[in-house]
Formats: C-alpha cells, sequence, structure tokens
C-alpha cells in the first residue's frame, strides 16, 4: 500500500508484510495508546544505558568500547528487527539499550569536548529535540501539514540521498580522504547543511506519525506497536544528533 511508505527503513510499507495485511489473522490490534507507550518504555530505557555510558566516561573510561557496541550491536539487532517484526516485543527494548550506550558515549565526548566553550550544550540539544518532536507531532495532529504521496516521495528521496552522502564519507574517511569536509566546519555552508538535515529528521517524524496512524487504520497485529515504537525512537535519535552537531557549529563561530 502506498500509504505505508516512509523514508525511515524501519517504518516502509513493507514492513508490514506478513501481517494483517497479508491475511493474517490477529487476535489484538495495534492502537496509538499502546505504540507511544511502547516508545515512552523504550525511551526510558535508552535514557538509563545512556546516564550509564555519561558516567563511565568521567569515570576516566575509553567511550569507544561503548558507543561501538552501541552502534554494531544496535545495528545488529534492527536489521533483525526488520526481518523478524514479530520479534520486536522482545528485540526492541534490546534496541534502546544499545542505542542508549551510544548516544550516551557521544554526547558525553560533545559535553567534555565544547565544555567550556558551550556549556549546556547537550542539555539544549535534548530540549530542543523534545520540542522540535511536540511541535511535528501538534503539525500532524491539525494537518498543518499534510502527508501526500509527493511529500512522502520528497522527503524519502532526500532522506535516502542524504544517508547515501553520509556512508559515502564515512568510507572515505576511512581511507584517509576527506569528502564534503564542509559538513563538518563552522562555515556558513556548512551550518546551512546541518539545519538543511535537522528540517529533513524533523520531517521524517511526519511520515513515522501517519505511519502509526495508518497502521492502526489497518488493525496490524499488537507486536507492531513494538516495531513502530523502534522506528520513532530511530528518528528521533537521528533528529537529537543532528541538533547537537549544529548546535556545536554554531558554538565556534
Amino acid at each position: 500500500m502506498a500509504l505505508f511508505k516512509s523514508s525511515n527503513p524501519a517504518m516502509q510499507e513493507k514492513a508490514f508484510d506478513g501481517t494483517i495485511f497479508q491475511g493474517m489473522a490477529a487476535s489484538e490490534v495495534m492502537t496509538v495508546n499502546g505504540t507511544l507507550n511502547r516508545f515512552g518504555f523504550m525511551f526510558l530505557m535508552m535514557m538509563g544505558s545512556c546516564f550509564f555510558a555519561w558516567t563511565q566516561f568521567y569515570k576516566g573510561s575509553n567511550p569507544m568500547p561503548l558507543l561501538l557496541i552501541g552502534v554494531f550491536g544496535g545495528l545488529a539487532v534492527a536489521i533483525v528487527m526488520m526481518i523478524k517484526k514479530q520479534w520486536s516485543p522482545y528485540l526492541a527494548p534490546g534496541y534502546a539499550l544499545l542505542e542508549g550506550l551510544f548516544v550516551g558515549s557521544i554526547s558525553a565526548y560533545y559535553d567534555y569536548a565544547f565544555k567550556s566553550s558551550y556549556p549546556g550544550l547537550v542539555m539544549q540539544a535534548v530540549g530542543l529535540t523534545l520540542v522540535v518532536a511536540l511541535v511535528m507531532f501538534l503539525i500532524y495532529r491539525f494537518h498543518i501539514i499534510r502527508v501526500t504521496e509527493k511529500f512522502r516521495t520528497i522527503i524519502i528521496i532526500a532522506t535516502v540521498s542524504i544517508a547515501v552522502f553520509y556512508f559515502v564519507q564515512w568510507i572515505a574517511y576511512l581511507f584517509g580522504a576527506h569528502i564534503g569536509a564542509f559538513t563538518n566546519a563552522a562555515t556558513p555552508l556548512g551550518i546551512g547543511f546541518s539545519i538543511f538535515v535537522v528540517a529533513l529528521a524533523a520531517l521524517n517524524l511526519l511520515l513515522d506519525f501517519d505511519m502509526i496512524e495508518k497502521g492502526v487504520q489497518m488493525q496490524a497485529p499488537k507486536y507492531m506497536e513494538w516495531y513502530c515504537a523502534f522506528g520513532l525512537l530511530v528518528t528521533l535519535v537521528w533528529l537529537y544528533l543532528e541538533i547537537l552537531r549544529l548546535l556545536s557549529k554554531l558554538s565556534r563561530r
């Protein structure tokens, strides 16, 4: 169904393959409140492991091991969840814990690096992320921006393009090359790029909200609450990281 197109790879139409849309009967169906409750639980779990990674950094531990465990462990769990969506009730909490290790480690690093030039950088990024998420929810709720087919297509193309660019940039960095160095610079172009990506991540929230609503309307199985909560968490973390990056650039101006 075209209704379920999203630029978030965890929230694509195919996420519902093998569910009620292919004739599976479900004794319990997905609800909005159920999805939000699952998301809240995962968010709290992520914050718990985030706090652990943060405190380990300030106790003098090298943040890289926890960061790498969070990145690659979270990626592995996410891939398994996308293949076996019915395992989401068991895997989604684990993903939240792993994601917390990554977010906590990188947040502690930013806090330490900008402690003098921008005290409170991380807390401001957290606050802005929550504010943006709330604003985007209200925008969706009151249909200020409607999630049309054309809108989805534009957001998907832009998001995939950014993802490919980041991947190529990362691979080039491993081989000692620097592609798109302007994206890390505190120049008008670099700051403009970050603003664009922050806006793109925020708009992806609209697609995620729409995905959840349509899943409820189509009576997706109960376990899809966990899966959709996982997808929403992915977008929220991306938004936070991009806001953190933007603020760090502004502090160097």
